[in-house]
């Protein structure tokens, strides 16, 4: 049903800026309002009538208000569907009538904790009823509009003038409404994992910052990975870069390593290998390395462990689908830094499985949510767009360059050239400044390379920093108005270009 009339509704809310010329929309509409608490009083006392929610239940508020819309009359009118019949028949048999709109919003956690308030004042500013009434109406949207944001009354009362929620309106709300009680439980989980001990890192990017790791359920990953006895505990910090290098060397063939720093991969090669892999994915740019964060798709063997203990290198955690016992003996007992080395199990290294989950990052008073950038260069079409081929034998490289180019900060350009990136520039605010810094990491490995690009090139001077320095394939999205042009450029330079239609921009 597109539009649904309000004929009752339930208004519960802690911050009631705008509430009461909420409720006079909806008394002039006739709809009948049900309230509680502070709430009710604040709509009397404005002259909008409202029924008490206990006196609606038959069923007393209780227990300093712990108990007082969990109630079947309450859900019941909430989760209904007035488009089923025995639904219809359960509420008419039970008394429950329907609910056709809910405006909450939830006790302030953040700010209680924020303010320094005791343990027992906190746990008190957890919102049991308040998310419960928020999911259930959001859950039933179809029939049920729900209201969690003081931003959204005006746009909701001009549609009771005219009649009602529409369903358009309906679907933006419940998406909202999950999105902020999805935020409010991490908050809350974050605090108690702080507070009893669990999962709290010592300080998160920075030693002013407080910072947990909270593990899914059911954990998956690094959720659920085991970091073996002996290293120094794992910080914010090398958590972000755990999940910059597996996820990356999770996209690779087996066997594969990848060496990344600040969350951006410096180094990474496919080989016949573990320890192959790992010496020459270390070589792609030494000086980067050392002090990173290591992630290979295959066991960890004394091979690798050899590698890394000779040279005066110096690594931060390594993380492997398992390790050797006696990989584990050498790298402990070896180098100075070998006792504070993180070492960390995670199962899903290597065994073909996509991460496949939602993403979420905190900005200012909100929550983004997407979903994983499950695709990748080893997954995705290679058309060439110019006149000059593809180079023979070089398309494992092009394959290689994009899917690295996915795991760089945009804007993102790679080079490969046999098996190794050999030159990366990322996080730049031109893509071409990206090409000119990739291309001084390779020097002359730059020479017969292939370049990944994680975006269009808005212009040809990217491909032409590129050709100069010696590349013969770049590989990219493409859908550029200017992709004619380039093509053009790389064509006149012998310089194949390749599209995959896919973006992976990595803000």
């Amino acid at each position: 049903m597109d539009r649904v009339p309000v004929k009752r509704a339930l208004i519960s809310v802690f911050d009631k800026s705008g509430v009461v010329e909420l409720a006079r929309a909806l008394a002039k509409t006739g709809a009948e309002i049900l309230s509680t608490g502070g709430t009710l009083k604040a709509l009397r006392e404005a002259g909008v009538e409202a029924r008490e929610v206990a006196d609606y239940t038959g069923f007393p508020e209780m227990m300093d208000g712990r108990v007082k819309t969990l109630h079947p009359k309450i859900h019941g009118g909430l989760l209904g569907r007035r488009d089923l019949p025995a639904h219809r028949a359960a509420m008419e048999e039970h008394g429950i009538g329907a609910i056709d709109l809910v405006v909450v919003n939830l006790y302030p956690f953040q700010k209680t904790v924020a303010s320094g308030a005791e343990r027992a004042q906190i746990v008190e500013m957890v919102d049991i009823g308040g998310p419960s009434m928020l999911r259930s109406a959001a859950k039933n949207h179809s029939h049920v509009a729900v209201i969690c944001d003081p931003a959204d009354y005006a746009a909701v009362a001009e549609e009771l003038r005219d009649g009602g929620t529409l369903l358009a309106t309906r679907r933006k709300l419940a998406a909202k409404v999950f999105a902020c009680t999805a935020a409010y439980d991490a908050a809350i989980a974050k605090w108690m994992t702080q507070d009893e001990g669990t999962g709290a890192l010592r300080y998160g990017e920075n030693p002013h910052q407080a910072a947990a790791v909270i593990a899914d359920a059911p954990a998956a990953g690094l959720g659920r990975a085991r970091v073996l006895e002996g290293g120094k505990e794992l910080s914010y910090n090398n958590w972000l870069d755990l999940d910059g290098a597996t996820g990356c060397a999770q996209d690779l063939p087996v066997p594969s390593a990848v060496v990344v720093k600040h969350t951006n991969p410096c180094g990474a090669a496919v080989a016949s290998s573990a320890a192959e892999a790992l010496t020459r994915a270390w070589d792609g740019d030494p000086l980067s390395a050392f002090g990173s964060v290591i992630a290979l798709n295959a066991p960890f063997d004394r091979a690798c462990a050899e590698f890394l203990t000779s040279g005066g290198k110096f690594v931060e955690v390594i993380a492997a689908p398992s390790f050797e016992p006696a990989a584990v003996e050498l790298l402990r007992n070896g180098p100075k830094w070998g006792k504070n080395l993180r070492l960390v199990e995670v199962a899903e290294l290597g065994d073909g499985s996509v991460r496949d989950q939602d993403e979420s990052r905190r900005i200012w008073g909100a929550t983004l949510v997407q979903g994983s950038d499950a695709t990748s260069g080893y997954s995705e079409e290679l058309k060439v767009a110019g006149m000059v081929a593809m180079p023979a034998g070089r398309e494992s490289d092009l394959r290689l360059a994009q899917t690295l180019a996915k795991h760089l900060k945009s804007n993102a350009i790679c080079l490969v050239n046999g098996g190794m990136l050999v030159g990366a520039g990322a996080g730049q605010m031109s893509r071409v400044d990206s090409c000119r810094i990739a291309v001084e990491k390779a020097g002359d490995r730059a020479q017969g390379a292939v370049a990944g690009s994680d975006a269009f090139f808005p212009f040809p001077d990217g491909p032409e920093t590129l050709a100069a320095a010696g590349v013969v394939a770049i590989v990219q999205p493409g859908g550029s108005v200017k992709d004619s042009e380039v093509t053009a450029a790389c064509d006149a330079r012998g310089v194949c270009m390749v599209h995959t239609g896919v973006r992976h921009f990595r803000h």
